[in-house]
């Protein structure tokens, strides 16, 4: 379980997030949507500590993360998975040794322990075949595996992905979805994404929040945002079905 709460973020004159407070619940994805400059990515590296935050709390289950010393940090993001919006693979390495980063980094494993555990998370994402092969032999959708099975293979508890649909196309977006939600359930995981696609919100939007210029405007599931009486929220998913629709017409 992550919870946040009561956390503000600002970059100098600029507040980005105010008084925001949502259980993360665990085992379930939960979903972050709102418009650009809404606040998500800024919420979502907060809450992984790669940005400090100005007030509040931020519990890894009982303990206070943003209190905590660089040697405790450490060990809660070592628990971490963490699936970048570009997948943010390295171009000189293999996907497999891609993968392996995080194992050469924070493991004292042998190498064939660390060669077991990656080629168990390629084949998971359905990859078996190109370990071999550079980042730019593979297409988006690949390469939006390989970066799962990164984040994965450190079997964490937490797993945080930033657009992970950005730059695809509908179906491989709809392929992405859905090995997120197996894994998510598969290894019992506390899920947070950050999302502008509404289709992501209707497949597999467990826990869903809205944020609106930097605060919690809604929370829900998905089987209730369609029927909300709240305005902003009605105008931000109207307007996204739009631009789905506008974006279709046109492929």
């Amino acid at each position: 379980m992550i919870y946040v709460h009561n956390i503000s973020k600002g970059f100098g004159e600029q507040q980005v997030l105010s008084d925001i407070s949502i259980n993360f619940e665990e085992g379930k994805t939960n979903l972050i949507i709102g418009a650009s400059g809404s606040g998500k990515t800024v919420l979502l590296k907060a809450i992984a500590g790669l940005h400090p935050i100005d007030a509040g709390r931020i519990l890894y289950d009982d303990l206070v993360f943003n209190q905590l010393d660089e040697r405790a940090r450490k060990q809660i993001h070592k628990k971490m998975g963490m699936l970048f919006q570009g997948s943010a693979l390295f171009d000189f390495a293999t996907a497999r040794e891609n993968v392996r980063f995080p194992l050469d980094f924070f493991t004292d494993w042998s190498m064939a322990q660390k060669n077991e555990r990656v080629d168990f998370c390629l084949e998971r994402v359905n990859l078996e075949d190109i370990g071999n092969k550079y980042p730019s032999e593979l297409s988006g959708g690949m390469q939006k595996r390989v970066g799962i099975a990164r984040a994965i293979v450190m079997n964490p508890r937490y797993l945080f992905c930033d657009e992970p649909n950005s730059g695809l196309d509908p179906q491989t977006a709809i392929v992405i979805d859905r090995l997120i939600s197996e894994i998510t359930h598969e290894y019992n995981m506390t899920t947070i994404i950050n999302t502008h696609d509404m289709n992501s919100v209707m497949a597999i939007g467990e826990k869903v929040v809205f944020l609106y210029e930097g605060k919690k405007e809604w929370e829900g599931s998905r089987e209730n945002i369609l029927h909300s009486d709240n305005k902003t929220l009605n105008d931000f998913v109207f307007a996204s079905e739009m631009a789905r629709l506008i974006k279709k017409s046109k492929s």
